[in-house]
C-alpha cells in the first residue's frame, strides 16, 4: 500500500461460505474459560484469542488474510508473522480510539464475519480527517496499524463479529 492509501478493502467470496458456521462457533465460545481475553473497556473484553484450528473455517480465513497481506506488503508469507483476535460487539458496545503501532506490526486488518444493520462503523483517523468504512460481511479491510481508529455504537440485538489481526516481519528484532 501507499502512503496515499488510507484503507485497502478486500472482499472474499470464498470466506463468506465460511461465515455461518464460524458464528455459530463463536457465539457458543463466548462463555467458556478457556479461552483468553484482554481488553476489557466500558464492561466488555474487546479482544478474545483463540488457536486457528479450535473453530470451522477459522483457519482458511487466517491463511487467506496472510496471503493478502503478503501481496500488499510485497512479501513471501514466510517473511511475516500474524497474530489474530475475536471481536464480538453487542448492543451498546463500542471500541475504543486505539491504534496498534506499540510493537513490530507493520500491517493491520480487520475481518467481518457477521454484521447485523445497523452495526457500529468503522472509524480511521489519517490526517486530521476520519474515514467512515460501513463493515461488509466477508469483508478484508487493511490499514496501516499507526493509524488511530475506532468502533462506534452498535446498534442491534444481533451481535457484530469481527476478527483484528495483525502483521509483523518474522525477522524483527521483537520477538
Amino acid at each position: 500500500m501507499t502512503t496515499k492509501e488510507v484503507i485497502q478493502i478486500i472482499d472474499c467470496v470464498e470466506c463468506r461460505g465460511l461465515n455461518g458456521a464460524l458464528t455459530r462457533a463463536i457465539l457458543d465460545l463466548e462463555d467458556q474459560d478457556y479461552a483468553r481475553r484482554s481488553h476489557l473497556f466500558h464492561g466488555r473484553y474487546e479482544n478474545l484469542y483463540i488457536e486457528a484450528d479450535s473453530l470451522p473455517g477459522l483457519r482458511q480465513i487466517v491463511e487467506i488474510a496472510l496471503s493478502e497481506a503478503a501481496s500488499l506488503l510485497q512479501q513471501a508469507e514466510s517473511d511475516l508473522k500474524m497474530g489474530f483476535w475475536l471481536n464480538i460487539m453487542q448492543q451498546g458496545d463500542v471500541t475504543t480510539l486505539h491504534s496498534h503501532d506499540d510493537g513490530d506490526e507493520i500491517l493491520s486488518a480487520v475481518y467481518y464475519v457477521q454484521v447485523p444493520e445497523p452495526a457500529g462503523i468503522f472509524r480511521l483517523h489519517h490526517h486530521r480527517q476520519v474515514h467512515e468504512y460501513i463493515p461488509v460481511e466477508g469483508r478484508f479491510m487493511f490499514f496501516d496499524p499507526a493509524l488511530p481508529h475506532e468502533v462506534s455504537e452498535h446498534n442491534n440485538e444481533v451481535p457484530r463479529i469481527s476478527i483484528g489481526i495483525n502483521f509483523g516481519l518474522t525477522n524483527s528484532d521483537d520477538e
